[in-house]
């Protein structure tokens, strides 16, 4: 022990009450925030961008591939309706895709919060406590066996959420415009008929994958993410 009260190995007593409330020694000359852990900081920092690209690049193209699609079904009055519900498919397929890659970009971001509230934000205010004191414990784990953090289902409700509610209620309404206004004197729902499955049916397996998607988008659950943007005080900056 050095007469400043540091000890000369650098070795952690968890009874100390500033090592434990400044990131538990990472701030001490050996383990500086200009050293390793800023190295670390920074490489899970990459990781997580490069994963939100990932997403964003899944929703550009769900994007372009259904404008594609109904500006090609809009275009002429005798193309066929379910075109638009392929449009619906191929936008479940995208959700699907964009689900499993926020599941591993959750990953990354919640590495990143850890770190932030634990060494980041105590380190620049050495009177706030860190927000979990087992935090390295569970960053160890983490790094020795990496595990998904949240189920596929609230994977979908996110991105639901975010993107794709709105964009499954725009390609349904434009399909109920689509077999309306261009029925050919056929009434809705009889003009909803692909060959031989009835308009009524189509019309039915439609309202309830929409109903389904709502469902899991607005339901209450407890949520597993690690968001910094989870609760918005948007009044504090004001």
């Amino acid at each position: 022990m050095s007469d400043d009260g540091e000890r000369v190995d650098g070795s952690f007593d968890p009874s100390d009450e500033r090592e434990r409330r400044l990131g538990v020694g990472l701030f001490e000359q050996e383990m500086g925030p200009s050293s390793s852990m800023a190295h670390l900081y920074r490489a899970e920092v990459h990781r997580m961008t490069r994963w939100r690209e990932r997403l964003d690049r899944t929703t550009n193209w769900a994007v372009t591939v259904i404008a594609a699609i109904l500006t090609w079904a809009f275009s002429d009055p005798t193309n066929p309706h379910y075109l638009v519900l392929v449009g619906l498919v191929t936008l479940g397929v995208f959700l699907g895709i964009e689900a499993h890659r926020y599941r591993g970009f959750d990953v990354w971001r919640s590495r990143v919060r850890l770190i932030q509230e634990n060494v980041w934000a105590p380190g620049l205010d050495p009177s706030r406590d860190v927000t979990d004191h087992d935090w390295r414990r569970k960053l160890s784990e983490d790094y020795s066996q990496p595990t998904v953090k949240i189920p596929f289902e609230e994977a979908l409700a996110h991105r639901l959420r975010r993107v794709y509610l709105a964009l499954f209620t725009v390609v349904n309404a434009a399909w109920v415009i689509r077999v309306t206004s261009f029925a050919d004197g056929a009434d809705w729902p009889s003009s909803a008929a692909i060959g031989m499955v009835p308009g009524v049916v189509v019309t039915a397996a439609v309202a309830l994958v929409y109903l389904a998607g709502v469902v899991v988008t607005l339901r209450p659950r407890k949520w597993h993410a690690r968001s910094e943007l989870r609760t918005e005080r948007v009044d504090d900056w004001q």
